[in-house]
């Protein structure tokens, strides 16, 4: 039986972080390689710190007479992107960071294990193992602490952007510890926040009074309570960020980028890869898969684990486990996963429509846990399997 009663806390890092930095150009190269070419290889690696972007890894078209025009759009993608973000530091401009393009062709040897041929599919991009995660306790079926320390952060990036908040800048952290009872999340037991400001005269007090609004309209009314403990800027001035106060690099902020620790990862990085990397899309297959197995109410909980060897199409196993918060026995699950969607790295990418430019809005406050976009973006928060699955368990 699981436990019903405990604290648990989770974490989230804003578009500014440096990290994020990373994650967002790493992933809107990727975008711009899959707008010309749907079928792109990217495995795009970013590096930043004080006043300089390094970018390196493997890119691929089947023209490549335009991969080199490809090639020189890189600096101008960076410069936007950290623009968007908002950074004009004089040790961190968008306009004068300097930026290096280190991207060469993919490697043959990985292509001919990967791209299809007679007699054979397309093969997984890597071996690894991809978890999915989904839980009953908010309406998105995410884990309510990183489901809430996103929330946070994405609302203080609205007020900066919109103007509302001038003197917030763009890094920022979030972390909420909840207390559950019988399983459900019940009251916010902390709260810290730490974010970049302009003022080195504002106190902690001075930005509490500003971010506290924001944090009690996105917080769930009785989840903060007169014990709620809060920690803002608990170690004063925080004038100094992002890249230029600390490095950043792709795929270093894998737990915030999927279920806060509450539930298994693989080891996988998702951006700046595309989808022919299991490591991504078979991670967005497996909480596709879990989502709608508790959308289903077949389970409160349930984790789905897939592994994969590069160059193998199909999946070389297929776990579910519903924490004993289920009805259906996880095995027929697993049975049931096999038959309603295909596994192999071209099923998913069909299913869930995956060779599109989408990847750039994951690269901040989750790749789970978001409402499907109109254009097929979070393709795989949708749950159109329920029904196929109720038939087949």
């Amino acid at each position: 039986m699981t436990r019903q009663n405990y604290i648990f806390t989770s974490e989230s890092v804003s578009e500014g972080h440096p990290d994020k930095v990373c994650d967002r150009i790493s992933d809107a190269i990727l975008d711009a390689f899959l707008s010309e070419e749907p079928e792109a290889r990217v495995a795009c690696e970013t590096f930043a710190t004080t006043n300089r972007v390094v970018i390196g890894g493997e890119v691929g078209l089947s023209d490549k007479g335009k991969l080199a025009d490809y090639m020189g759009r890189v600096e101008d993608i960076a410069r936007a992107c950290i623009q968007d973000i908002g950074y004009e530091q004089d040790e961190f401009h968008h306009a004068t960071c300097e930026i290096t393009n280190l991207l060469h062709q993919q490697s043959a040897h990985i292509a001919q294990g990967v791209d299809a041929a007679e007699g054979k599919d397309e093969g997984a991009g890597d071996q690894g193992i991809m978890f999915g995660y989904a839980t009953n306790e908010t309406e998105a079926l995410m884990p309510a602490p990183i489901q809430y320390a996103h929330a946070i952060l994405r609302r203080l990036a609205k007020a900066r952007k919109s103007g509302a908040e001038p003197s917030l800048r763009p890094d920022a952290k979030s972390q909420i510890s909840l207390r559950y009872e019988n399983g459900q999340p019940v009251e916010a037991t902390s709260i810290v926040l730490s974010t970049q400001h302009a003022d080195e005269s504002q106190t902690s007090a001075d930005i509490r009074a500003i971010v506290e609004p924001y944090i009690l309209e996105v917080l769930p009314e009785g989840l903060i309570t007169q014990n709620t403990e809060w920690w803002v800027n608990p170690t004063g001035t925080f004038v100094i960020g992002g890249p230029d106060g600390d490095a950043g690099l792709t795929g270093r902020k894998i737990i915030v980028d999927t279920y806060g620790g509450a539930a298994p990862h693989g080891g996988g990085a998702f951006s700046g890869k595309d989808p022919t990397k299991v490591d991504r899309s078979a991670a967005y297959a497996a909480r596709y898969l879990a989502k709608n197995v508790v959308a289903a109410g077949m389970a409160e909980r349930c984790t789905i684990q897939l592994s994969y060897a590069i160059g193998v199409a199909k999946p070389l196993s297929i776990y579910a486990d519903t924490h004993g918060t289920g009805d259906v026995d996880p095995a027929a699950i697993e049975k049931a996963i096999a038959r309603v969607m295909d596994l192999t790295p071209r099923g998913i990418r069909q299913h869930l429509q995956l060779n599109k430019p989408i990847y750039q809005r994951t690269a901040a406050y989750g790749h789970f846990g978001r409402a499907p976009d109109a254009d097929g973006g979070f393709s795989w928060e949708r749950t159109d399997l329920v029904d196929a699955l109720a038939k087949e368990v």
